[in-house]
């Protein structure tokens, strides 16, 4: 009984997972250029997102500093599709690494939003890398809840 009650959990987990795909574009739908679409998404935990890779010279690049501690990281390579699962509820903040500058980041939530307040004491580093659209980085935590 005890082994099936564990393969019934197991199972589950893959079962109710969901998978979202988010595009790496030099123009979104909306008509800003290099961005992430969609540049903010809510997930469960035990999800997964996909980083597709829509025009060239992009990758989706985890960036420690801002997600929470224990956190998954990842570091996609210059137009890789890479599929990444959080374990680890929180706020996660990503970037295209080749295009920072011009304020390419994505925000992702992972059920609550626990560390969103410690998130937001160490933007200044990430602020600093952006020379266009920093407006972005207020826009899309705002719409963490």
């Amino acid at each position: 009984m005890k082994n099936f009650i564990y393969t019934l959990l197991f199972i589950s987990t893959f079962v109710l997972s969901a998978n979202i795909d988010i595009r790496m574009v030099n123009a979104g739908v909306d008509g800003q250029v290099m961005v992430f679409d969609p540049p903010f998404v809510k997930i469960s935990k035990g999800d997964s997102v996909t980083f597709l890779p829509t025009d060239m010279l992009h990758n989706s690049e985890s960036i420690p500093s801002l997600s929470p501690a224990n956190g998954t990281s990842w570091k996609g390579e210059m137009n890789e599709k890479i599929t990444v699962t959080f374990d680890q509820e929180g706020v996660y903040i990503y970037q295209c690494t080749p295009h920072i500058a011009l304020g390419m980041i994505g925000v992702i939530q992972v059920g609550a939003g626990a560390n969103l307040a410690d998130i937001k004491k160490s933007l200044s580093n990430l602020e600093s890398k952006i020379f266009v659209n920093k407006e972005r980085v207020g826009q899309y935590l705002s719409m963490v809840n």
